[in-house]
C-alpha cells in the first residue's frame, strides 16, 4: 500500500514539475532534479512563488496599457469628429462656391456680350487657318506659322482663356501676309532634299504664288508632314521644265510658266503619266515586234528613196544628152538602138521591151515588202490587243472586278499594240505610195523613151 501511495505521489510531483518548467523554463533549467520528496515539494513551492509574482507582474502591465489603450480610442473619436465637422465645414462651403461661381459666370457673360461671339469666330478661324498653313507652299518660305494657331485654338478650347489684343492681331497679320504672299513671285534660300542622291543641299528655290515651288530648272514639292522641300521624284514632260527654268531665269519680265492652280494635284497626274518609253513598255513583246517591222520597213524606204532619187536624176540628165550611158536605165535602153542600128522596128521594139523588163525589177526593188509590212503592222497590233485582253480575263477570273488595277495591264497591252500597228502601217503605206509612184514615174519614162526610139526608127524604114 505505502509503494503504491509513493508511486501516486512520485506521479502528482512530476506533473508539477512539468507545469512548473513549462511555465517557468528558466527556473527549471537552473534546479537539479529531485531525488526525494522534500526536494520536490521544495520545488514545487518556489515554483509557484515565481509564477505568482510574474503573473502579478502580467497584470500590472496589463492594467497599465488598457489606460493607454482607452486614451488612444478617445484621440481616434476625438479625431474622427473634428474630421466630420471640418468635411460638414467644408461642404457648405462648396456649395456656397458653386453659387458664387454660377453667379459671376453669369455676370461674366453678360459683361462679355458680342466679345463672346468674337472670340468663338476668332477660335475657328485659328483652326481653318492651321489646316491652311500646313498645307500651304508659303510655309516653306515662312516655316511653323500653324504652331502660334494650334497653341491658341488649344488655349482658347481647353483652358477657356480669352485671346489677347496681340495675339488677334498676329492672327490678322498671318492671314493678310499668306493673302499678299499669294501674289508674289518669291525667291529664298532653303535646303532641298535631291530625288537622285537624297541629300539636303542649301540652293535657291523660286516660288510662285501659293502655287508650286522650282529650283534648279526641276519642280519641288513641299511635305507638310515634315515641313521640308524635295525635288518631285519624277519631273513632267520638257515641255513644263522649261517654263521653270524660265520663270527662275527671268529678271524682271513676263515669261510663260506652267502654273498648278491646285497646289500640285495637277502636276502629281503630270508626273504619273508614262513616257513614250513607258507606253511601249506596255505593248509588251508584241509591241517590240511591231517596232522591229516597222524600223525595217523604215530603212528599206530610206534606202528606196535614195536610189530612185539617184536614179531620177541620172535619168534627168541623160534625157538632155543623146549620148547614152550604162549607169542609168535610160541610157541602157537607149544603148539597144546603138547595139541594133540595123533591125526593123518591130525587132527593135522586142529588144527595147527586154531591156525595159530588165530594169523594171531594179526600180521597184523590195517595195512589196514595204507593202506587206503595212499590212502586217495593223495585224500584229490586232494579236497584242487579242493577247491583252486574254491576260485582262484571266486577272477578272482569279481576282474579280473589285480592283481595276489589275486589269489595267492587259488593257494597257491591247490598247497600246493597236496604236503601235497602227503607227506603224500608216507611214509604212504612205511610203509605200510614194516610192511606188516615183519608181512607176521612171519606168513611165523608160517606157516613153522607147516608145520614140521605135518611132523614130519606123520613120527611117519607110
Amino acid at each position: 500500500m505505502k509503494t503504491i501511495f509513493k508511486r501516486l505521489l512520485t506521479a502528482a510531483a512530476l506533473s508539477s514539475a512539468m507545469a512548473a518548467t513549462v511555465s517557468v523554463p528558466a527556473f527549471a533549467a537552473e534546479e537539479s532534479q529531485a531525488v526525494n520528496l522534500d526536494q520536490l515539494l521544495t520545488q514545487l513551492e518556489q515554483g509557484k512563488l515565481f509564477q505568482n509574482k510574474q503573473n502579478e507582474q502580467r497584470e500590472k502591465e496589463f492594467l497599465a496599457k488598457k489606460a493607454e489603450q482607452v486614451q488612444m480610442l478617445n484621440d481616434a473619436a476625438a479625431q474622427r469628429n473634428n474630421l466630420t465637422n471640418r468635411s460638414e465645414s467644408l461642404e457648405t462651403q462648396f456649395e456656397k462656391n458653386e453659387i458664387e461661381l454660377a453667379n459671376l459666370t453669369e455676370t461674366l457673360s453678360n459683361r462679355m456680350g458680342s466679345l463672346k461671339e468674337l472670340f468663338g469666330v476668332l477660335q475657328q478661324v485659328a483652326g481653318d487657318m492651321k489646316g491652311k498653313f500646313q498645307n500651304s507652299i508659303i510655309s516653306a518660305q515662312y516655316p511653323n506659322r500653324d504652331v502660334f494657331l494650334d497653341e491658341l485654338a488649344q488655349k482658347m478650347g481647353k483652358s477657356s482663356k480669352l485671346a489677347s489684343v496681340e495675339e488677334i492681331e498676329r492672327v490678322w497679320f498671318e492671314l493678310q501676309r499668306e493673302m499678299t504672299e499669294s501674289g508674289k513671285v518669291a525667291r529664298f534660300t532653303a535646303p532641298v532634299m535631291s530625288a537622285e542622291t537624297g541629300t539636303k543641299n542649301e540652293q535657291e528655290v523660286v516660288r510662285v504664288g501659293s502655287f508650286n515651288l522650282v529650283s534648279n530648272g526641276k519642280f519641288l514639292e513641299f511635305v507638310t508632314e515634315t515641313g521640308s522641300i524635295a525635288e518631285l521624284s519624277r519631273q513632267p514632260s520638257d515641255r513644263y521644265l522649261s517654263t521653270a527654268s524660265a520663270v527662275q531665269e527671268q529678271k524682271g519680265e513676263l515669261v510663260e510658266f506652267a502654273l498648278d492652280p491646285t497646289g500640285g494635284s495637277i502636276l502629281g497626274l503630270l508626273v504619273q503619266a508614262p513616257n513614250m518609253k513607258e507606253r511601249v513598255e506596255q505593248g509588251g513583246t508584241v509591241g517590240y515586234v511591231i517596232l522591229a517591222v516597222g524600223l525595217i520597213g523604215l530603212l528599206i524606204a530610206i534606202e528606196r528613196f535614195i536610189s530612185l532619187t539617184i536614179v531620177g536624176g541620172k535619168i534627168k540628165r541623160q534625157l538632155k544628152d543623146p549620148k547614152p550611158s550604162n549607169n542609168n536605165p535610160l541610157g541602157r535602153v537607149m544603148q539597144v538602138k546603138a547595139d541594133n542600128p540595123t533591125a526593123d522596128s518591130e525587132t527593135l521594139e522586142l529588144k527595147l521591151s527586154e531591156a525595159i523588163l530588165r530594169e523594171v525589177p531594179k526600180l521597184a526593188r523590195n517595195l512589196t515588202f514595204i507593202k506587206i509590212i503595212s499590212v502586217v503592222a495593223p495585224l500584229l497590233g490586232l494579236l497584242g490587243t487579242v493577247t491583252g485582253m486574254i491576260n485582262t480575263f484571266q486577272a477578272i477570273t482569279l481576282f474579280g472586278t473589285g480592283d481595276p488595277k489589275l486589269m489595267a495591264g492587259g488593257i494597257s497591252q491591247a490598247l497600246v499594240t493597236t496604236v503601235l500597228g497602227l503607227v506603224v502601217a500608216i507611214p509604212t503605206l504612205l511610203l509605200y505610195t510614194v516610192l511606188n509612184t516615183r519608181s512607176r514615174g521612171l519606168i513611165s519614162i523608160l517606157q516613153e523613151q522607147s516608145a520614140g526610139i521605135i518611132a523614130e526608127r519606123a520613120e527611117q524604114g519607110e
